[in-house]
């Protein structure tokens, strides 16, 4: 944040008036993530008057570094009327946009999980409707956005990570006290039982001691340092409800989960047998990603809903959560998952990337509006 925002200056009283409906004016835009104003929110506002010139800064409680350039139009277009006359006639704005990212209650939690904000699952009711592919790109996104973050491959008997992320044969480094140091890849820290085994060794476990796996690699890992947390870590789930997702309710305080599927009526009922586990073991479901929802021909350009159409909506009203998106069925997003180079990464300004931006921000607005509750008056700063 920029020193100027707190220098404190005598301002005239007709400047300091001004200096106040601008804030007002910027208090009643709205969130284009939330859908709600920032009145509504518990966002900070400021603004303030220096060298001949107004500055704005708004503060959100998600990563949104990529909406920045639509809320800088959206604070100069509210800034204009106020700017046309009076004290503040013909100064220019510099505006700016900062996430302050909240944690949800660590109580009881490991010290390794201490400095971990937000702790959220991607699960799915079977396999096969693209989850992994989908924690990954989710993960990649709030890192794209501006948040620090971490992601555990909770899959024990499928661990996909190092394929998906190009890291197949690392191993993590052991520092003392018997800790894995996580493995950084693109920008994420990342852990994975697929980093402690050989490739073709398969997991033939019963389930507690797939469980006891699954607690040593989250609790035994280095998920901060002393200089830095992590806003989210983020868990890929088996398919399923069995051990491992009751394992990680138990030993963790979630934020939430988020539910792939894809809009196949099969699909779509063990997505809801995912919902009511999570709610029975009192976790948020935040969304539904709703993957494989429409094929485009890339010979004649044809689309067509191959899976079916309105499945993920149909759930999110009938459990009263948000559809966060909806992914289109494209080779694309296979082709850079098996190249170890997700599609985020692979073509970050692509439509693809833009789906799973647009969903991350949605998840992490849905996390602050559930620690904050969505009646908060915004903080204002005048400086």
């Amino acid at each position: 944040m920029s020193d100027h925002y707190h220098d404190h200056e005598e301002l005239s009283q007709e400047v300091q008036a001004d200096l106040e409906r601008l804030a007002e004016c910027l208090g009643q835009l709205h969130d284009p993530v939330s859908g709600l104003a920032l009145d509504k929110l518990d966002a900070k506002i400021e603004v303030g008057f220096e060298a001949g010139g107004v500055f704005a800064g708004i503060t959100l409680g998600y990563p949104c570094a990529g909406e920045e350039a639509g809320w800088r139009e959206r604070v100069l277009t509210a800034c204009e009327p106020l700017l046309k006359g009076g004290p503040l006639a013909g100064s220019g704005v510099q505006f700016e946009l900062f996430s302050d990212i909240p944690a949800n209650s660590v109580a009881n939690a490991p010290e390794s999980l201490c400095g971990v904000k937000n702790i959220v699952a991607v699960a799915s009711g079977k396999g096969g409707v693209g989850k992994s592919t989908t924690a990954v790109n989710l993960a990649l996104a709030l890192m794209t956005e501006g948040a620090r973050v971490g992601l555990l491959d909770a899959d024990i008997y499928g661990p996909s990570l190092p394929t998906m992320l190009g890291t197949e044969g690392v191993r993590p480094q052991v520092k003392e006290q018997k800790c894995f140091v996580p493995v950084t890849v693109h920008g994420i820290e990342t852990m994975s039982l697929g980093y402690l085994m050989t490739e073709d060794t398969p997991v033939v476990w019963r389930g507690p001691m797939a469980s006891g796996a699954l607690n040593q690699i989250l609790t035994q890992t280095l998920w901060c340092n002393a200089k830095s947390e992590l806003d989210y870590l983020i868990v890929d789930m088996p398919p399923g409800t069995g051990d491992i997702q009751l394992t990680l309710a138990q030993k963790t305080t979630m934020a939430g989960a988020v539910i792939v599927t894809t809009p196949q009526d099969l699909a779509l009922k063990d997505a809801i047998k995912g919902v009511e586990m999570f709610r029975k073991v009192s976790v948020p479901v935040l969304g539904i990603v709703e993957n494989m929802a429409l094929h485009t021909c890339s010979k004649c350009g044809h689309s067509e809903p191959v899976f079916g159409t309105g499945g993920g909506a149909r759930i999110a009203e009938q459990y009263s959560t948000h559809l966060l998106g909806a992914l289109p069925l494209a080779q694309k997003i296979r082709e850079d998952a098996d190249s170890g180079c997700p599609s985020v990464i692979a073509d970050p300004e692509g439509e693809i990337a833009t789906f799973y931006r647009q969903i991350a921000r949605r998840m992490a607005a849905g996390i602050w509006l559930n620690s904050t509750g969505d009646e908060a008056l915004p903080e204002i700063e005048i400086s």
